[in-house]
């Protein structure tokens, strides 16, 4: 074929456009319309491309059956359907042209870009569904002149503004879906024009103001949903208009006042969801008119009083939820006339008294919910014949007497917990009679003989919780898919059964404090995800087998107080995660073995009181991670100290008590971190290091260690050991001149306290006189007032309960906060606070301030710190100190760690115990490094006591325990739960008492309830978390220290204080989860 001329080519080119343009310009305005919609979608399906474009002969969209376009006998576009094609793109402002359109479904795709107001041109429209896209900006006013309008779907979008008022005007309407995006303002009112609404969803927006009272005009209603939004305000919810409405949910909102009586005309009501909607007052007793509700949910509010009677009316109630309240009294027993009851929810209330007997006999029961209450009574017969029961929870109760033998024998029990209760008597044998049963939880209550055999039965069982109770006899077999088993503090005998072994599950075991026998199994070494094995204070054999080096993943291990020998196996290297390592009390043998200077996360190792000998190897000094605790005391080791200890600057207890072990202390004298330490009976010499010396440490039984004349320590602790220049006989001659001397010196004393008080009656002035300090710290006082022109108000830099801070800069780096205390008149009280405070700058913690100065005036007292440039953990976490970047989660968590370690020092290292007493942020104070340390310990008391009345309840309001709320009597268990308080604002970012909280809502009733009402019970920090830590807690790992850290919040700040863990507890429990983040890496 001949080559084609250039005239040639574009004659057939301009024939062919012609062509198409006549093809395309014969197809009507609706078809150009959509076509010039197509131009605007992406990820267009074959289907559409298939039927739209090539079809080039029609004159209508319908000629040839274009996909999802239905015509009118016009030809008109009557229904345009692409829901759920895949699309994505924009909805462009040719949709308007489509004039005679009365169905447009576009739901279920990823269109994003404002909605076109050329909308308001398809006044023809009565179905428009544009949800489930990423539909943004406001929604056009014009919508209103939709007059045709039935159906309107816009839910799960990114719409934002208010909700036009123009929807007034869509009185045909009887469906209405907002939900699901970031409207905001107030409802309008003119929505009370719809009045033939049916359904209207506007949950999960940022609603606020009052619901309009224009919503009782909806005569029609069946259906509203309101929930997660901020609306506030009164409920005046309920008419006689509502006798059609079968769902109202307004959960998650602010509003103000009680449960509105009126809604008890809604006689049509199915469910009812009010949930952590900031509700107050009694329930009321007209919800008994609501005859046909299955669902009831109140759950989370601050609702008080008695569980009204009158629900026992509500005769198809299925389930009824009334948890995380303030209720109180005893259940009422029309509560037993609910015969289709389901569901009872009634955990973290105050209710007391017994269970009414009919609530047992409600057959259709499938869980019963009461924890934390203080029920009584015991378990009547009637509870083993609820054949279709699966979840009964009673933990934190007072329920008693023996749990019914025959318990499980008619059901198909999935979770039992009676935790913390006082129930005797034998363990039922047949809990897993339905072979359902998964959580098996007894612990801490009276109960005596032996665990059921059967329990090797039960093939669903994963958690058992048997502990501190006074159960006996030898352990059954248990089944393969246990994941965690507690039997702690009992009197079991007989060995460890080695089937344990093959319970590949098993995260922890603690079998601790009972009387187990024979070997350790070596199958525990088949354990690979074991993280916690605790066989301590047993009467166990034998060496350690080496097998158990396969529980790699070990962070916990105890083997302490048991009959154990011989020496660690070198295998064991392989516990590559291990934080704690106890083998106290044993027979173990040899020297310290060398591999556990490879055990890098290890923060705690006591050897104690074994036959361990040789030389302090200096590999320990490898072991940086070192904090909690090296006890090596009571071996028989020798040698001198190795200089590489100098290393473990983290360490704060040190015990080598009663070894052999000789040469100088000098190895100690960089541990600073270092709270207690124990060297007595070994053969020391020489000085003593300064930062040794406290009532901590003890020295007994080296005669030859002694203290430099230079140290500047109390006249007390100088008695306590000789002169390091050795002590001289004195001649007669001079003990006399000495003596002479002496008197000398109390005449002149005489002397100056007499022309003291003379000066003082001529008018001299006193202020600086009253200083009851050491003369030669005068000087430094002097500088001080200097520096801060005699405590002038421009140098304040906080406010406390017992005085003013200022910043004080003395030049050459020097810089300190001085803490003015405000007296009382009693200048008495004053005096004798004096021991008490240089008590107080005694202690040394790398996480409380130290006191490095205190002087005593007349009316006021000075306390000098060293000045932390952060500020407070309050400034750094709640006002963006400084302008710095948010606190990113692991320096949360180190925050976190180390004022435990601080308030655990307090409690467990200080003699006697320092209760803090006003746990706070703002008592947190942070250095350069983000390091916290806590301030203004052991003032509380010193200061309320003496200048405070015995009425009034110290501490500050969101941080003290319930306890405590009328009372001044602290506890380290007060402490516990002001910690607690802290570490959910970390997690959070709350304050303890929250703007965004509803009116006497604090963090920790917020925290129970949205947690309480969440679907997802394995994560605790969902939604709850701080927004700016959402990105980083992507990371797994992270995530679960989170969840982990959040849990022990809610443990801390339990309401009962012997519930709560010990601050040592807490340390502890924080280790581990940094070992366990640490070790594990980042997984997403």
């Amino acid at each position: 074929m001949r080559n084609l001329g250039f005239v040639e080519i574009a004659l057939l080119s301009s024939l062919f456009v012609h062509f198409r343009i006549d093809s395309v310009s014969s197809l009507n305005s609706d078809g150009m319309a959509l076509l010039s919609l197509l131009n605007h979608f992406d990820n267009v399906p074959l289907e559409v491309t298939s039927t739209w474009k090539n079809n080039t002969s029609q004159t209508t969209p319908c000629d040839n059956n274009w996909f999802g376009v239905i015509c009118d006998h016009s030809g008109n576009v009557e229904t345009l359907n692409l829901s759920a094609s895949g699309l994505s793109g924009q909805l462009s402002s040719e949709i308007g042209e489509l004039k005679s359109l009365v169905t447009l479904d576009l739901s279920l795709n990823t269109f994003s870009g404002l909605l076109p107001s050329t909308l308001g041109n398809c006044t023809s429209l009565e179905y428009l569904d544009l949800s489930n896209n990423g539909f943004s900006g406001e929604i056009p006013d014009i919508f209103g002149s939709l007059q045709n309008l039935t159906f309107l779907y816009l839910d799960r979008n990114n719409l934002s503004g208010l909700i036009p008022a123009s929807i007034g005007r869509l009185i045909d309407l009887v469906d209405l879906r907002l939900s699901y995006n970031n409207l905001s303002g107030t409802i309008p009112e003119s929505i009370g024009n719809c009045t033939k609404l049916e359904y209207m969803a506007l949950n999960n927006n940022m609603f606020d103001g009052s619901l309009p009272a224009s919503l009782n005009l909806l005569e029609n209603l069946g259906e509203l949903f309101v929930s997660n939004n901020s609306l506030g305000g009164r409920l005046h919810f309920g008419s006689s208009n509502c006798k059609k409405l079968v769902t109202l949910d307004l959960s998650f909102n602010d509003f103000q006042g009680g449960v509105p009586p009126e809604i008890g005309k809604c006689t049509s009501l199915h469910s009812l969801l009010m949930v952590k909607c900031n509700l107050t007052g009694t329930i009321p007793s007209s919800l008994g008119l609501l005859k046909k509700v299955s669902l009831i949910d109140l759950s989370g509010n601050g609702l008080s009083g008695n569980i009204p009677q009158e629900l026992g009316n509500c005769s198809s109630l299925e389930t009824l939820k009334l948890n995380d309240n303030q209720l109180q009294g005893e259940l009422p027993p029309a509560l037993g006339m609910l015969k289709k009851l389901q569901s009872l929810e009634l955990f973290v209330n105050k209710l007391s008294g017994e269970i009414p007997i009919g609530i047992w006999k409600i057959q259709s029961l499938t869980q019963m919910l009461i924890y934390n209450n203080t029920v009584t009574g015991e378990l009547p017969v009637e509870v083993t014949q609820l054949k279709h029961l699966k979840k009964l929870t009673l933990f934190n109760n007072s329920f008693y007497g023996q749990i019914p033998m025959s318990l499980g024998m008619n059901q198909s029990l999935e979770e039992m917990d009676f935790l913390g209760n006082r129930f005797t008597g034998e363990i039922p044998p047949n809990l897993c009679h339905g072979h359902k049963l998964r959580i098996f939880i007894l612990g801490s209550n009276q109960l005596h003989g032996n665990i059921p055999a059967s329990i090797h039965q039960c093939k669903t069982l994963e958690r058992v919780r048997l502990e501190d109770n006074k159960l006996s006899g030898v352990l059954p077999e248990f089944p393969e898919s246990l994941s965690y088993v507690n039997l702690g503090s009992n009197s079991f005998e007989g060995s460890i059964p080695h089937s344990l072994g093959s319970c590949k599950n098993l995260l922890t075991i603690d079998l601790s404090r009972n009387k187990l026998t024979g070997l350790i199994p070596p199958e525990l070494g088949n354990l690979q995800s074991l993280g916690q094995l605790n066989l301590s204070h047993n009467h166990l054999e034998g060496p350690l087998p080496s097998q158990l080096s396969g529980c790699a993943r070990l962070l916990y291990f105890d083997v302490g107080s048991n009959s154990l020998n011989g020496s660690v196996p070198s295998s064991f290297r392989s516990w590559k995660s291990l934080s704690t390592l106890v083998l106290s009390d044993n027979n173990f043998l040899g020297a310290i073995p060398p591999f556990l200077a490879e055990l890098d996360r290890l923060s705690d190792l006591r050897m104690a009181r074994n036959a361990f000998g040789g030389e302090i190897p200096s590999s320990v000094g490898l072991l940086k991670s070192l904090r909690y605790g090296l006890d090596l005391s009571g071996n028989v080791f020798t040698g001198e100290i190795p200089t590489t200890l100098g290393a473990l600057i983290n360490l704060e207890r040190l015990n080598i008590s009663n070894n052999k072990l000789t040469g100088s202390l000098s190895a100690l004298q960089s541990l600073n971190s270092l709270n207690q330490v124990d060297v007595s009976y070994n053969q020391f010499t020489g000085p003593i290091p300064v930062n040794l010396i406290s009532n901590s440490s003890k020295f007994s039984g080296n005669p030859d260690l002694c203290i430099q004349p230079s140290y500047s320590v109390s006249a007390i602790t100088r008695n306590e050991f000789k002169s390091c220049k050795g002590q001289v006989k004195l001649s007669t001659w001079k003990i006399a001149l000495i003596a002479a001397a002496s008197s000398l010196s109390v005449v002149a004393l005489l002397f100056a306290i007499v022309l003291f008080f003379c000066r003082g009656k001529r008018g001299a002035k006193t202020e600086d006189a009253n200083i009851l300090a050491e003369e030669g710290l005068s000087l430094l006082l002097n500088k001080v007032l200097a520096a801060t022109d005699n405590l002038d108000d421009k140098y304040i830099i906080g406010r406390g309960a017992h005085g003013v801070v200022y910043r004080a800069s003395l030049g050459s780096g020097e810089e300190y906060a001085v803490k003015k205390l405000f007296f009382a008149e009693h200048i008495r009280a004053n005096r004798n606070m004096k021991r008490e405070i240089e008590t107080i700058g005694l202690v040394r913690h790398r996480n409380l301030i130290r006191l490095e100065r205190f002087w005593m005036r007349k009316e006021d007292g000075l306390m000098l710190y060293q000045y932390m440039p952060k500020g407070s953990l309050h400034d750094v976490l709640h006002r963006g100190n400084q302008g710095e970047a948010v606190l990113d989660w692991s320096t949360r968590f180190n925050i976190a760690l180390g004022i435990s370690h601080g308030l655990a020092y307090l409690h467990h290292d200080c003699h006697p115990p320092i209760i803090h007493r006003d746990i706070k942020p703002e008592n947190i104070l942070m250095d350069s490094d983000m390091e916290p340390h806590i301030g203004d310990f052991g003032l509380a008391r010193i200061l309320d006591d003496s200048t405070v009345s015995t009425a009034t309840v110290t501490g500050t309001t969101g941080y003290i325990a319930p306890e405590n709320a009328y009372k001044t009597v602290r506890s380290k268990e007060s402490d516990v739960y002001s910690y607690g308080v802290v570490l959910l604002e970390l997690v959070t970012g709350k304050r303890a008492v929250d703007r965004s909280f509803p009116e006497d809502i604090n963090i920790v009733s917020w925290v129970r309830s949205v947690l309480s009402s969440y679907e997802d019970e394995d994560d605790t920090v969902g939604p709850i978390v701080d927004p700016t830590l959402v990105d980083e807690l992507l990371d797994t790992k992270l995530r679960e220290q989170a969840i982990q850290v959040t849990d022990l919040a809610l443990r801390c700040t339990d309401k009962r204080p012997e519930n709560r863990p010990s601050m040592r507890d807490v340390v502890k429990d924080l280790t581990d989860l940094k070992s366990f983040v640490s070790t594990s890496g980042s997984v997403h």
